[in-house]
């Protein structure tokens, strides 16, 4: 039952909020934001335990403050969602202002791959869907969710933005996959800021030990292609641009491999320089960091923290 009624849940939302007056879905899903953190519920106190790393010496009327912004964001990111597929590319392309790409296209005209590692801020979808219309063809990888039918309904969203998406288990060799399309000039964008599996790396993020995903610096090194750790967050637009709010993208510079150590310890080097560029951008804009789940070693039991496989 609950699994169809999560079903029912994702279906209405795109196909009702799709029809509604654009200001009128965002000033529901703005609503939404505003009852969901008065509510207080686990994954608001888990956002601002999250946020108070971000900032540690704000006050809980700033830390609360900073909270509400928090959900506004993670709201509006799934009000885009459920609206993004009816935008046109013009629309896409004009909500989008990206700082640091001169490297990127240059790596991509030598045909050489990029992989970018991103954290959860901002509007992600939207990020790709510009960089498949402005720069190459983007593959990136999601996590099977449960029920499959919401999976399948997040992979067809996706594709119809132009992004090519593996599942991240039950897929084959997904690693594979993406050797071989860094190897043909590809373009790989992934989400790299929590990994709780025995997987991932462990990295100092504001302070703290957290794990992050070992993938994109594995990619790198295997390939040569360029990393580049990038940030988003959202942005209020003036006219003429085609909406009221856009993103904004900054890639921040290639990530080299250390020219001495082994391949984990490339690996952890490389990851660890990711989580201080992502950590950079997340301080910018903390009420675009969409993080309502554990990220911080310190806020998980001791068997949660050294469980062996499974995707959290």
């Amino acid at each position: 039952m609950r699994e169809r009624l999560t079903i029912l849940a994702y279906s209405a939302g795109w196909r009702v909020v799709r029809a509604l007056p654009e200001r009128l879905a965002y000033l529901t899903f703005s609503a939404l934001a505003q009852f969901a953190w008065l509510r207080q519920g686990r994954g608001v106190r888990q956002l601002e335990a999250n946020l108070a790393r971000v900032a540690p010496g704000a006050s809980a009327f700033a830390l609360k403050t900073m909270s509400r912004k928090g959900m506004h964001s993670y709201m509006r990111y799934w009000c885009d969602a459920f609206r993004m597929t009816d935008w046109t590319p013009e629309r896409i392309l004009g909500t989008c202002r990206v700082e640091g790409d001169g490297p990127v296209r240059e790596s991509l005209a030598q045909g050489r791959g990029v992989v970018m590692a991103l954290s959860h801020q901002g509007n992600w979808d939207h990020a790709g869907a510009w960089a498949s219309l402005a720069l190459a063809p983007v593959t990136t990888v999601a996590e099977r969710l449960r029920p499959e039918e919401v999976y399948e309904r997040f992979v067809d969203f996706r594709q119809q933005l132009g992004i090519e998406v593996l599942p991240l288990t039950g897929g084959g060799d997904v690693f594979g996959l993406l050797v071989r399309r860094l190897r043909s000039g590809g373009f790989v964008p992934l989400l790299a800021d929590r990994d709780l599996t025995a997987n991932g790396v462990p990295v100092s993020f504001f302070g703290e030990t957290a794990r992050m995903a070992a993938g994109p610096a594995a990619l790198a090194l295997v390939t040569g292609a360029a990393l580049h750790p990038t940030s988003i967050r959202y942005v209020r637009l003036r006219a003429p641009a085609p909406a009221r709010w856009g993103i904004s993208i900054t890639i921040h510079p290639e990530i080299l491999p250390p020219e001495q150590g082994s391949r984990p310890e490339q690996v952890a080097s490389m990851t660890q320089q990711c989580a201080d560029a992502l950590a950079a951008g997340i301080a910018t804009a903390p009420q675009d960091w969409h993080m309502l789940q554990r990220v911080f070693l310190a806020d998980l039991v001791p068997e949660a923290a050294d469980r062996p496989s499974e995707s959290d």
